[in-house]
């Protein structure tokens, strides 16, 4: 009651926001290692199930509960902007939840560049398989930016043979 400011606080701690994108990049996997896991093993799976009882988890599963920190920074966007709508501008906390709020966005930005990346990776490793894994593709740096069917039309000809392109 004594200072009722939240800009201040937020400030100070929004920077340590930008590692939710490492989280967000392993997200698939770890959903994927789960349940890979509780399939094959029933001793992980009984593990699992004992402690998702607990009341302390609040009948949630442990693919809820991973997924919260995915769903945290676009929450506290949220809220902040939310929060500005509703102070007066004159407020001593305005320049601070200002700030704030333009260095979350900047983290949540992180956070959906990083799950664009992931994808755009995991779509590359899917084609390196499709063509036989002859051709390496996969690195950080090649971006898919187009894939289809389209028709090559022979020189001699002109009969149109149909080819699958990945640009």
């Amino acid at each position: 009651t004594t200072t009722p400011r939240i800009g201040d606080i937020l400030q100070k701690l929004a920077p340590f926001l930008k590692m939710y994108g490492e989280y967000v990049k392993n997200f698939d996997n770890a959903m994927e290692l789960v349940k890979t896991w509780t399939e094959r093993s029933p001793q992980f799976k009984y593990i699992v199930q004992d402690i998702q009882k607990e009341k302390v988890c609040g009948n949630l599963t442990l693919q809820h509960h991973m997924l919260e920190p995915v769903q945290r920074i676009p929450r506290y966007e949220m809220l902040l902007k939310d929060y500005l709508r509703k102070l007066p501008q004159d407020s001593l906390d305005w320049k601070d939840a200002e700030k704030s709020l333009e260095i979350i966005s900047t983290a949540a930005s992180h956070s959906n560049s990083a799950i664009r990346k992931m994808e755009n990776l995991k779509k590359l490793l899917e084609i390196y398989e499709m063509l036989g894994e002859e051709e390496d593709i996969v690195n950080p740096s090649n971006e898919l930016i187009k894939e289809g069917q389209i028709l090559k039309l022979a020189a001699r000809n002109t009969s149109a043979q149909e080819r699958y392109l990945f640009l």
